[in-house]
């Protein structure tokens, strides 16, 4: 019995892997933006497409073939959703900070900044919102042709630059990277932001495009970021659950209903994946970091004095979004309360109406 699955081609190489599939042998098409050094896209290839592989093989009749295209090789990282719409990559992994007009109300925790820095507990509360807000799972079928598999935790988000700094005063005049929503972490304290990705980010730390970057441990230390950038300061801006896992519609369909369900298996391992990989490395990388460049832990006032200054931003963000027909308020206030109920005390407690 044949199988096909939906295979555009985009590349005499990728059509040498053929369009279609024996029931025994399925190929997907599987990649990111971002390289495997950022811990998500390392999972993915370490952790979800082994295990996928695996557990098919041990447990049906079909094997599982990957065509990778990681490092922006097939899409770009503002390009991962629209490249799984269109069956470009079958399944992708990407950052909602990249989509902000398409899901610009998947970065929840982004609006809350200085939440916890444990990405277990930060995908714990995404998975809590989740559970309480369908659409945010819903809108993947219904308006991009795809189906979320995993929601995907970061490591905590602190600050690397290539200068020393100790108070906002010292931040003023300079220019500092981060991706989408978080610039509003830098503006609204009065940093100057610029809008970036990892995968330039070497090169551009390196030509002073900008002076610093909002970033997590593994990518300081993975990327050697810490290179152009010889001080890390820990600043705690929150571990967030913003990234996801999804695999094109017609390809989901076209699988056998025995690999859907262990693809399920498999995404939700990889989901735990993301935040326990993340929280476990977190201490080991920052240790990393002490022994090749400064590493500071910023005063808890001066951490408090930034939050203060974001106070009224996730009312802004909540008032455009709830503008926009979407539930922002609804899982802005259950971001902040299922934190709360998971022990979490916020240095700001954001007022949501």
């Amino acid at each position: 019995m044949k199988h096909k699955l939906k295979m555009l081609t985009v590349s005499a190489a990728i059509t040498a892997f053929g369009a279609t599939a024996m029931a025994d042998e399925i190929t997907l098409r599987i990649g990111s933006g971002h390289p495997p050094g950022v811990v998500y896209a390392g999972l993915m290839i370490d952790y979800f497409q082994p295990e996928l592989k695996k557990r098919v093989e041990e447990r049906t009749d079909h094997t599982i073939n990957f065509v990778e295209g990681y490092s922006g090789s097939i899409v770009k990282v503002t390009e991962v959703l629209e490249g799984v719409q269109d069956g470009i990559i079958d399944i992708g992994g990407f950052c909602y900070c990249f989509e902000p007009s398409n899901l610009p109300l998947h970065a929840f925790q982004v609006m809350l900044p200085f939440g916890t820095m444990d990405p277990v507990q930060s995908l714990k509360v995404a998975q809590d919102v989740y559970a309480e807000v369908p659409y945010l799972t819903d809108v993947f079928e219904d308006k991009f042709n795809q189906i979320l598999l995993s929601r995907i935790a970061d490591g905590g988000y602190n600050l690397g630059t290539s200068f020393p700094w100790e108070d906002l005063s010292d931040l003023k005049d300079q220019k500092i990277a981060g991706a989408g929503l978080n610039l509003n972490w830098l503006e609204y304290a009065g940093v100057s932001p610029v809008q970036s990705s990892l995968a330039t980010a070497y090169t551009e730390m390196n030509t002073n495009v900008y002076e610093g970057w909002i970033m997590f441990p593994s990518a300081w230390v993975n990327l050697k970021l810490y290179e152009p950038g010889p001080y890390y300061t820990l600043i705690g801006f929150g571990s967030m659950t913003w990234h996801g896992l999804t695999i094109n519609k017609e390809t989901y369909d076209g699988l056998p209903d025995d690999v859907k369900e262990i693809l399920h298996e498999v995404a939700a391992d990889y989901e735990e994946q993301t935040g326990i990989v993340n929280q476990k490395e977190y201490d080991r990388l920052v240790e990393e970091l002490r022994g090749l460049i400064t590493v500071s832990e910023i005063d808890p006032d001066v951490r408090k004095a930034w939050a203060e200054s974001l106070a009224n931003w996730p009312q802004s963000l909540a008032d455009d979004l709830n503008g926009q027909g979407l539930p922002a308020s609804e899982v802005l206030n259950l971001v902040l309360d299922k934190a709360e109920e998971r022990g979490y005390t916020w240095p700001v407690r954001y007022e949501i109406n």
